[in-house]
């Protein structure tokens, strides 16, 4: 299946932004969606609140407008971030803090570009080439409990 032009823009600049240690979940321009948006920090101003999915006032302008940023509307803007730093460890506390890990090292950098991939993908309508089921010829079932009880017994 041939990809989207946004998507292999969004995957290059990902890339070199990855290997060149130039993404940062921490600075609004050298974030997952600041790279996509050519390190540009303007998207900020989608949300109140950074790794939400919520838009404000001015991302709802947008988002009704069907502008798109780099090919991408409003809310996946904000979702492909949320995926982001969800990847790199960082949640929210029950006071709608965003905490942020002890450390971000290459690996959680890793983890967090694994599920900005993954949703990429499913934006555009395609495979997750993150998806590795195909190469051990399994096939996904709605629930996956009797797989993380197991795990959880060998911790």
């Amino acid at each position: 299946m041939k990809s989207s032009l946004r998507f292999d823009n969004a995957i290059t600049k990902l890339y070199k932004a990855f290997h060149h240690n130039t993404l940062n979940p921490e600075d609004f321009k050298q974030c997952a969606v600041g790279n996509i948006l050519d390190n540009k920090d303007s998207w900020q101003h989608l949300t109140n609140r950074h790794g939400t999915t919520q838009l404000n006032y001015i991302g709802l302008v947008h988002q009704n407008m069907k502008r798109r940023f780099n090919g991408y509307l409003p809310n996946e803007l904000l979702s492909i971030e949320n995926a982001f730093l969800k990847g790199c460890d960082y949640h929210f506390t029950a006071t709608m803090q965003l905490h942020r890990p002890e450390n971000i090292n290459d690996d959680k950098l890793f983890n967090g570009l694994c599920a900005v991939v993954s949703l990429l993908c499913s934006f555009d309508g395609r495979m997750d080439v993150m998806d590795c089921s195909k190469l051990f010829n399994y096939e996904r079932s709605n629930s996956n409990r009797n797989l993380n009880k197991q795990i959880n017994h060998f911790r």
